[in-house]
């Protein structure tokens, strides 16, 4: 696949490639629009979060994103932003509380932005209920951005996000798992790095020092969203989401969702930057693509005879 490199400069090849993404977009749209009745703007950015609900794997992180971007929309709908589809799937463990929780959040907030009219579709939120192989092919090739944003020193490895980048999407994610290895490959200028490393998380784990409730005071839109949370605005009763609440600001956010907010924020808004410049785009999908042979179970397997099994071909 590394061949494809040379192709990186060549507008026809890119448009090619491109194309195909656009076709796969249009048919996860309607598939969206057949199963749920929901109908989304395939010209928008699709930007999707695949993976076991977990409080690492921060799909807190995603969905406080999207209720301020929600927030700035009500405020001026008259925005200039890109359209933005968030799409969400994932299965939780039946007695993971937090990430039920979690779920029902991502749900709430979706039921409320999808009919909104006044912001003029700019904003969608879908969760793909029993999250599967046949949903992830349909998805997975569709995507354009690929959201891989554990707390840093958390993923062991992580797979989706080597599938994501093989289809073309580009990496929002922090410096963990497999991403310091997609990283080493196409280097940091073809995807969006952002947020704590895992130094820096495991110093705060054994020295302290990180205080949730100084950002929530300090940043007015860490704190209208919780405030949001506490008041029920996004529920049918107040703080219909209090253990979410509590655990960022009575157990101290302990995965930094809060830490990690601000150049969560800046890091999309500067892939909403690079998403308008097509062509720039194209080449970031293309180098991502070239790339991700390196993650073919061919080589895998090659690496654990030789260097853990240490067996010979007969």
């Amino acid at each position: 696949m590394i061949n494809l490199l040379r192709f990186q400069n060549d507008r026809n090849v890119l448009e090619e490639f491109a194309k195909v993404k656009r076709e796969n977009k249009i048919l996860l749209a309607n598939f969206i629009h057949d199963q749920m009745g929901i109908t989304i703007d395939d010209q928008s950015i699709f930007d999707v979060q695949i993976k076991r609900l977990h409080e690492y794997k921060r799909q807190l992180l995603n969905v406080f994103h999207i209720i301020y971007l929600y927030n700035e929309l009500k405020e001026n709908p008259n925005l200039d932003m890109t359209p933005r589809t968030f799409i969400f799937g994932a299965k939780a463990a039946p007695s993971y509380h937090l990430a039920k929780e979690t779920i029902k959040l991502i749900n709430t907030v979706a039921s409320i932005i999808n009919y909104d009219k006044s912001i003029h579709g700019k904003l969608k939120v879908i969760f793909m209920e029993n999250y599967n192989v046949s949903l992830a092919e349909k998805i997975i090739p569709a995507t354009d951005i690929s959201e891989q944003i554990s707390t840093a020193s958390k993923e062991a490895s992580g797979t989706g996000n080597m599938k994501l980048m093989m289809n073309g999407a580009l990496t929002m994610g922090t410096m963990d798992g497999a991403n310091v290895e997609i990283h080493d490959l196409v280097g940091p200028q073809n995807m969006f790095i952002f947020g704590l490393r895992a130094d820096e998380v495991l110093h705060y784990y054994q020295h302290g020092g990180y205080n949730a409730r100084e950002i929530y005071n300090n940043d007015d839109r860490v704190k209208r969203i919780l405030d949001q949370l506490q008041k029920g605005e996004f529920g049918t009763q107040d703080i219909e989401f209090k253990d979410i609440y509590y655990n960022i600001l009575y157990h101290n956010d302990p995965y930094f969702v809060l830490k990690d907010f601000e150049p969560y924020i800046e890091a999309h808004e500067y892939a909403e930057s690079v998403y308008r410049d097509e062509y720039k785009w194209q080449q970031m999908s293309l180098i991502n693509i070239a790339h991700s042979g390196k993650f073919s179970s061919d080589r895998t397997i090659r690496e654990y005879v030789s260097d853990i099994w240490q067996i010979k071909p007969i």
